[in-house]
């Protein structure tokens, strides 16, 4: 079983960027497109709006797994600063403050930093073209 496991990593980190990547999209696709139809419709240019833009872009590069490291950094640090800005003065208790998925967005983009985006992204396929080795988790 630990062999399967092993063996079956690298795919799933793919699948994990992949689908933080769609529902971190959907927030950047409220905020900017206004779908799904929601209250929230921040003006072209302020933060709100600018966040969106991040993810919504950041949301489509990482789903495709494109420059999957740099796109990650920029959404971590927009993820730490949402918390803060946005979450943190409601509440000390991120159960309370609405804030838990601020922090897992931004834990998940940081692991996508160092860990890069998996067998399954463009960045390996690219890597792959130029004959470089695709650096891939290996559990110890």
């Amino acid at each position: 079983m630990t062999r399967f496991l092993d063996t079956n990593a690298p795919r799933m980190l793919s699948v994990l960027r992949f689908v933080s990547a769609l529902t971190f999209f959907a927030h950047g696709t409220q905020k900017v497109l206004w779908f799904p139809v929601s209250e929230m419709h921040p003006p072209v240019g302020s933060i709100f709006w600018i966040a969106g833009v991040l993810e919504l872009v950041g949301g489509a590069l990482l789903m495709l797994g494109l420059f999957t490291r740099p796109v990650a950094f920029i959404l971590s640090g927009l993820m730490a600063a949402a918390y803060f800005i946005a979450h943190a003065p409601q509440s000390l208790y991120p159960a309370l403050n609405g804030g838990d998925a601020a922090i897992l967005y931004c834990f998940a983009f940081l692991y996508f930093v160092f860990a890069g985006g998996g067998v399954w992204s463009l960045d390996a396929l690219l890597a792959r073209a130029r004959g470089s080795k695709v650096a891939v988790p290996v559990a110890a």
